[in-house]
């Protein structure tokens, strides 16, 4: 990166001092050591006092565990639900240069394609995942570069909130009812007592009727709430709409 040319002279406590700051990470030790070599300049001498200096100004700017932790991560997500690819960019970059350990924002990004992008572009999720997985074999710096890759295809991506919302809404159902029995026609019935208390009675195999599809209900009668998803017109998800909302009509006039 050019550090030789200035021919700096480190002191070994300075050195020790910005290799603890670094904990292990290469990234970051570089980013300590480039800001003190830019402080002191040509054949510049780099103490304790100005490593510690160093040290403190960066942290102060992101401070991983502070409040600017949640701030950036927050400006993150909003720029990929905006569907802004240079703020997303920015952000990230931003993170990873302040020490942010990098799986953690890999956990976001998972946690973004499934919330925001969803089933308008189902590749998403396995992308995310996938440049995870990138990340733990390469490492860091090589590594971040699938970390900026999916950070672009999630803010480009078409985007669905539809199964976030659908799934917090059977969570509610849920609570609400915890106790709902599952109905007898889809209850397992693997001895004869229970095929003689109806386990399992009247179920129709979904394969063998007309367009493979039942009429019959799958909630137990007490959930007040019968449609939980209700697919968006984006992306894939308007394939699946379409799917949905044929399955529905053949039930209604079934």
């Amino acid at each position: 990166r050019g550090l030789s040319s200035l021919a700096l002279d480190i002191h070994p406590d300075a050195l020790e001092t910005m290799i603890r700051a670094a904990d292990g990470d290469a990234r970051r030790a570089l980013g300590i050591l480039e800001t003190a070599a830019n402080l002191v300049g040509l054949h510049g001498v780099v103490d304790r006092t100005q490593a510690e200096a160093v040290i403190q100004h960066r942290f102060a700017i992101y401070d991983p565990s502070g409040e600017e932790h949640f701030n950036t991560i927050s400006a993150l997500h909003k720029a990929v639900r905006g569907g802004d690819p240079d703020g997303a960019l920015y952000w990230l970059a931003r993170m990873i240069e302040g020490g942010e350990d990098q799986l953690y924002i890999a956990r976001r990004l998972i946690r973004m394609a499934s919330e925001d992008v969803g089933l308008a572009d189902p590749t998403a999720l396995s992308i995310a995942v996938a440049a995870r997985d990138a990340f733990h074999f390469l490492g860091a710096p090589e590594g971040e570069l699938a970390l900026a890759e999916v950070a672009v295809y999630l803010a480009s991506a078409p985007k669905s909130n539809r199964t976030y919302v659908a799934w917090e809404k059977a969570l509610q159902s849920a609570r609400d009812s915890p106790s709902a029995p599952v109905p007898l026609h889809i209850r397992n019935a693997p001895t004869v007592l229970m095929e003689e208390l109806g386990y399992g009675e009247e179920y129709r195999y979904d394969p063998d009727e007309p367009g493979g599809v039942s009429a019959q209900e799958y909630l137990p009668e007490e959930v007040t709430e019968r449609v939980f998803y209700r697919p968006g017109s984006t992306g894939f998800e308007q394939r699946i709409k379409e799917r949905l909302d044929r399955w529905r009509e053949q039930k209604d006039t079934a």
